[in-house]
Formats: C-alpha cells, structure tokens, sequence
C-alpha cells in the first residue's frame, strides 16, 4: 500500500522539499540513503536520518501519525544508530597514514585519547586539528569549530598561523585541480581570520579550574552549536601535580570521563584528550603505558580489541604540519590512540 507523505508527522518545510524533489510517497524513501537525500532534497544530513527514521518507524509499526502528534517512549534501532554514525563523518588530517590509523579521521561522538612521552608532538597534533575540524564539507570536512582547553601552556598562536595559512594553502590547490564552483565558494569563508576566530581557547592552570570548565561547556555548547571538536591537552598534568589524594582523583577523573563521553555524545563533537606516559613493572619488565590509571575508560578496551581501540602510528612533523608518513631516513614520533 502506498502511503503518502502527507500522513507521517514530518515538519512543513522538509515536507515541501521532498515534494520539490518528486518524492511523493514513504515507499519511495525506504531505499534512499541519509547522505543521497541529503544532497538530493538539499536538507542537512541529520535532518534527513531523522526523516527517514520517522518514515520507517511508521512503516514498520504500520500505523502512521498526523503531523502534530508527539511520540513517546523513542526508540531506535541497531540499524538506525549505525546510520547516524555513518552520517557523523570524521575530522579529516589529509594525512593518509594518520586517517587510516583512526578509521578515516578522528571519529564524531567518540572521545580519543592520545598519548605519548614528552615533546613527542602531542600539542602540534591538537593544533592542527583544531584547524582540520573547520574545512569545509565540500572537501571531506566537517565544517564545525573547535574548543582547546590548554592545562600546560603550551598552546602557540603563532604556529597555529602557520598550520591554517599550510591548510589554506592546500585546500586552494585541491580547488584548483576540481574546478569546482561549489569549491570556491567553500574557500571564500575559509580565510586566517575566520579560522583563528573559531578556536575557542582556555586556559586551566589546575584541576578546579579544568573540572569547572568542562563542566561548563555545556552552556557554552548551546550557544556555539557549531563547536565539533573539544580538546583537553593535558589532562594528566593538574591532576599529576596538584593532588595528592588517590582516591579524590579516582573520583573526580571518572567523572571527567564521563562528562566528557556525554559530550560527545549530546552535543555530536569529537572530544581529544592528550595524556603524558608512565612507567609500569610487568613481569620483571618495564612498560610505558598511559598514565592516570584510568585504563577501564581507554586502555582496557584496548585489549579486547586491539586491531581498532588501541594503535600507533609513526609521522613527521613539517611546516605545514602532519602530512608525510615516517621513512627509515626520518625520527620517527610515535603516537598511541584509544577511542571510548
């Protein structure tokens, strides 16, 4: 039976789109993909998972609603949440081995850990993407702005103008070689200023202050609803430093943790947290592993599935920043990614 469109609780204007786009009735969209009736209809992605969620919702419980009527008790399925991952989309670094290690970029609606040993380039990394987080969608990117938490000091505005000017630099030649309109446009809001002025920064100098303002920045988040990156780099030193108390700790990281999974989480964004190393005794052995001891929120997964939660990668840091895999002729900076 062919239902129309006009039978299901979708709003007015999305409504009008699809019937612009010839799209008449809910069997016609059983098929169609998040991202092709995105570009089809000329919606946002999430507005069309959300459309198609509704309509197959509907159709499988068979009892479509009017427009108007609420619906309580949502739920969602195995399927549908893939979906949403799927249209997420990742923090782009235009370098392959880097993306590759991280499943095609850094993930939305996931929290990353990144860890190394001192003056490894953690912080750089950060920096440019803070960056990568505001190209345009048109170029694989996610078009979003970025919050760096900086708990060290160790933030440089100047070498963030070198990495923006690079990033400009390289998205003008891939527009260069597309020729595409839709390209140019992009570029012409992607300027130093604009990028400078997304970057949200701030400056905790111990833990009060860094546990104040990320529990803040949910407040701050509804008023920046473009903000798609949140960066805590540091999150080791306050707590290393300034608190003696192991079990004050254990608690007050375990809810940082959690606020920041539910970051994340609520608010759609990739949440980076870089950590320092420390050394572990194993079976009469010395092992660096990341410190805090807050292995059940990053390392443990790690060990039930190594091949995607727990992987190093080996890159050179130029100029222009992160974009040339390491050779044996090169240092090689080793970095070590959890996801949780």
């Amino acid at each position: 039976m062919q239902r129309d469109l006009l039978r299901f609780p979708l709003s007015s204007a999305v409504r009008v789109k699809l019937v612009s786009a010839g799209f008449q009735t809910a069997e016609e969209l059983l098929e169609v993909k998040p991202s092709e009736l995105s570009k089809e209809v000329g919606i946002s992605k999430d507005e069309a998972l959300e459309t198609l969620q509704i309509i197959r919702r509907e159709c499988l419980t068979n009892k479509p609603r009017y427009a108007g009527t609420s619906e309580s008790g949502k739920k969602c399925t195995a399927l549908e949440l893939l979906e949403q991952e799927h249209i997420q989309g990742s923090i782009i670094t235009f370098c392959s081995a880097l993306d590759n290690i991280l499943g095609g970029g850094v993930p939305l609606m996931k929290t990353t850990e990144i860890c190394g040993a001192p003056g490894i380039g953690k912080t750089q990394l950060c920096m440019q993407l803070a960056v990568d987080v505001q190209i345009p969608e048109c170029f694989g990117g996610v078009a979003g702005e970025a919050v760096f938490i900086d708990t060290e000091g160790s933030f440089m505005v100047d070498r963030m103008v070198d990495l923006a000017t690079a990033c400009i630099q390289h998205l003008h030649l891939i527009a260069e070689k597309h020729k595409g309109e839709e390209h140019r446009k992009a570029l012409e809001g992607f300027t130093l200023e604009n990028i400078l002025s997304h970057i949200y920064y701030f400056r905790c100098r111990d833990y009060t202050e860094l546990l104040a303002q990320v529990y803040l920045l949910p407040d701050f988040l509804s008023e920046h609803s473009q903000v798609r990156l949140v960066i805590v780099d540091g999150i080791a030193f306050p707590f290393r430093h300034d608190l003696d108390d192991l079990s004050l700790r254990t608690r007050l990281l375990n809810g940082l943790a959690q606020q920041m999974i539910s970051l994340a989480n609520n608010h759609r964004l990739a949440v980076i947290l870089t950590n320092q190393m420390t050394t572990k005794i194993d079976k009469n052995q010395a092992l660096l592993i990341p410190a805090l001891g807050w292995q059940h929120c990053t390392s443990h997964p790690a060990r039930r599935n190594p091949q995607y939660c727990f992987k190093s990668q080996s890159v050179l840091f130029d100029e222009s920043g992160i974009f040339i895999l390491v050779g044996s002729n090169y240092l090689k900076r080793e970095f070590t990614t959890c996801f949780c």
